[in-house]
């Protein structure tokens, strides 16, 4: 094998993928109508769902069928794939199976999040029947599956390699691959290397059980024993297979393998041996959600006067009945943070402005003119207080972020208990004035449950920006390094399409901002010792005090 099957081996396994969690969805009801003379009725649920670049709803299965039951319980489970990126919405209808034709018991309509992040055992909903108003009730079950969840820990060595070259003793190493559904395999896991033995033992090995198999305990794995060279042009001392089901048996007969060449070669190269396994349950985003873990969502408008004035078609702040670049990414985000915060309670501020009625320039001010309370109740009346706010305010200067930042900092230093998570959303035009004590502030956050998206709107230098997002270097400044990367910058520009249709940009521009949020929740979380709580626990929702 030439160095470039080798090139990457172990690069990337780490990084960040999207959050995707495989949710198993039981499905219920009480006290549905009785559409039967002689008989009850007897109910099956067809479940659609509509992605948001979709127009239409399309099934993803229903299920059987009971005969004369108003208080179904069906056996037949759903998998669904769960996206915190994206608003994936559910349509639940209950139907009447009869001999001449399908009758309408009730419909139900939600979102995934708004099911997968009831604080309870059980999300309650009622149906829908345009000819009564007691349709019943549907009672939905998740579970995240558990086999997406395993963290595994394995310690391997090996006895008598064969060498390679007979003047020098082997540097092994193992890669662990796993089988695809046409035969070939897909490398998922690389050891260090162990120098100048034939009877290595290497450290442990940790991978994700749905890296290693995607939760299939029955998924062949392949272990191959190689000895390094510096060229990369490694040497297969031998092969073998097994599988997790196998693995979880532990130390013992059941795996110690023997190393061959080939799987069909008779001559052993060496013997390989499991010496210890350990399988965990990783603690997952969800878990915090479903424990009771609120997001708190605050926005930040920038209403500085290099965006344009209000009243010109080439301003971003530009004012008509199509949403601008401002409205496109606050509802875009916001709309699934909204998901997460019981509280309903969103801290909405403007900064950069002249306010009324001293004519002063304030970097953050209520977007409701409320200063003792600066909360809205949902996304569309931050909408509506934002437009209103750009025709009593005077586009001004200069842009400062660190001051809501800062707020934002002293707010959450007050939840350090592992109950609350903070999302500061900054939208802006991009030219920033204050770039040291943003950088302080930033630094200072990033020991606290705090997240910062900013969004970038219209055509300015995001230079400045990328330097925030931190992805390849920690940000620091005069010695101080942040703990952790909690800011995540995407310019709208690169998700707005030419033809005037935004709904699939807002999909899109949601995803690339919130891709990371789930990460940075459970990194700090974890960092900090924090458990999720008993599903059903009670946390503080976030009070009603003033902020600023």
């Amino acid at each position: 094998m030439n160095s470039s099957n080798f090139s990457n081996i172990g690069i990337g396994l780490s990084s960040a993928a999207a959050c995707t969690s495989q949710i198993e969805m039981s499905i219920s009801c009480e006290n549905l109508l009785n559409l039967d003379v002689l008989s009850k009725s007897d109910p099956f649920c067809v479940i659609r769902m509509k992605e948001p670049w979709q127009d239409n709803f399309f099934e993803i299965g229903r299920t059987e069928q009971i005969n004369d039951n108003l208080n179904p319980q069906w056996v037949k489970k759903f998998i669904l794939n769960y996206n915190f990126e994206t608003i994936q919405r559910m349509r639940f209808e209950v139907w009447d199976k009869d001999p001449s034709g399908n009758e309408f018991l009730g419909e139900f309509e939600t979102t995934l999040a708004e099911i997968v992040s009831y604080n309870g055992t059980q999300f309650r909903g009622k149906l829908k029947n345009q000819n009564t108003t007691n349709a019943g009730q549907i009672l939905l079950v998740t579970e995240e599956v558990s086999s997406c969840k395993e963290t595994i820990e394995m310690s391997f060595r090996a006895s008598g390699l064969q060498k390679q070259c007979w003047l020098v003793s082997n540097d092994p190493f193992l890669v662990f691959s796993r089988s695809n559904e046409d035969g070939s395999f897909s490398v998922v896991l690389k050891s260090q290397i162990v120098k100048s033995t034939q009877n290595p033992k290497w450290t442990p090995l940790t991978i994700k059980g749905r890296t290693l198999c995607n939760g299939d305990n029955d998924r062949t794995i392949k272990i191959d024993c190689y000895d390094n060279r510096s060229d990369g042009d490694h040497k297969l001392i031998g092969t073998c297979q097994t599988s997790l089901r196998t693995l979880k048996k532990g130390a013992g007969e059941d795996n110690q393998y023997r190393l061959r060449k080939n799987m069909k070669s008779k001559d052993f190269t060496g013997r390989l041996e499991l010496i210890a396994i350990k399988v965990t349950e990783e603690v997952s985003f969800l878990d915090y959600i479903r424990g009771g873990t609120q997001m708190h969502f605050a926005v930040a408008i920038d209403f500085t006067a290099s965006n344009g004035s209000p009243g010109d078609p080439q301003s971003l702040h530009f004012m008509s009945n199509v949403p601008n670049s401002y409205e496109i990414a606050l509802r875009s985000v916001g709309e699934i943070i909204q998901n997460y915060d019981t509280s309903q309670m969103y801290p909405a501020f403007g900064f950069g402005a002249k306010i009324p009625p001293m004519g002063e320039v304030s970097h953050q001010f209520p977007l409701n003119g409320n200063p003792a309370h600066p909360f809205c109740a949902n996304i569309q009346e931050i909408l509506t207080h934002y437009r209103n706010t750009l025709t009593r305010v005077q586009l001004f200067g200069p842009t400062n972020f660190s001051p809501v930042i800062v707020n934002t900092v002293e707010i959450s230093r007050q939840y350090q208990d592992g109950k609350h998570y903070f999302v500061l959303l900054i939208i802006t035009d991009g030219i920033i004035s204050d770039m040291h004590p943003t950088i302080r502030a930033i630094i200072n956050a990033s020991k606290l449950p705090i997240s910062i998206i900013i969004v970038g709107v219209g055509n300015a230098d995001f230079g400045a920006m990328d330097e925030l997002d931190a992805d390849d270097n920690r940000l620091n400044i005069d010695g101080l390094y942040a703990e952790r990367d909690i800011v995540q910058f995407v310019p709208l520009n690169r998700f707005l399409t030419h033809n005037g249709s935004f709904v699939k940009s807002q999909a899109d521009l949601a995803k690339a901002v919130l891709a990371e949020i789930p990460d940075q929740m459970t990194g700090f979380m974890k960092s900090k010792g924090y458990k999720p709580l008993p599903q059903g626990a009670k946390s503080v929702l976030m009070p009603t005090a003033p902020i600023g």
